[in-house]
């Protein structure tokens, strides 16, 4: 009795095959592909704002040894190539407005009175941001410590 030829393809007939699933695979599911695990804009700005700690509070700095909060956020968006406007309530008009529920690393925390934006940092998780919080103090990581804040992302 002869035997049977398998009725699997040797691995090297199916080299191909899986070579262009992985292509497929990457086109179609972008959360997967390799480009996914790099860190996005706010992530990276959250990194230059994080490595300012300790840098004094001054009104109306935009670094890079000191700073205001806006003055802050922009210095971080810039050193990665994003461009935001100087004052907080500028850089809150021009972000994405986001839910809390939507916020992320490296997404923008706005402080408001009413329709007034008075204060803005960089989401660090853990309802926490970096921030250049005020005079006599300096660039530091802090809780969230009012639920007046609206959230933005950096387009």
């Amino acid at each position: 009795m002869s035997a049977m030829p398998s009725a699997r393809p040797r691995i090297s007939a199916r080299i191909p095959v899986l070579a262009a699933a992985t292509v497929a695979a990457s086109v179609l599911l972008p959360g997967m592909s390799p480009g996914a695990q790099a860190a996005t804009a706010g992530e990276q700005a959250l990194k230059v704002a994080a490595a300012k700690q300790g840098s004094p509070y001054q009104y109306g700095a935009t670094g890079p040894n000191r700073f205001d909060c806006s003055g802050l956020t922009l210095y971080s968006f810039k050193r990665i190539g994003k461009q935001l406007p100087r004052t907080a309530a500028d850089q809150y008009n021009a972000t994405r407005h986001l839910s809390a529920g939507s916020r992320q690393v490296g997404d923008l925390v706005f402080f408001h009175s009413g329709s007034n934006v008075y204060h803005v940092g960089i989401y660090a998780g853990n309802n926490r941001i970096w921030h250049a919080p005020k005079p006599g103090r300096t660039v530091s990581m802090e809780k969230i410590w009012t639920g007046s804040v609206w959230y933005g992302r950096v387009r």
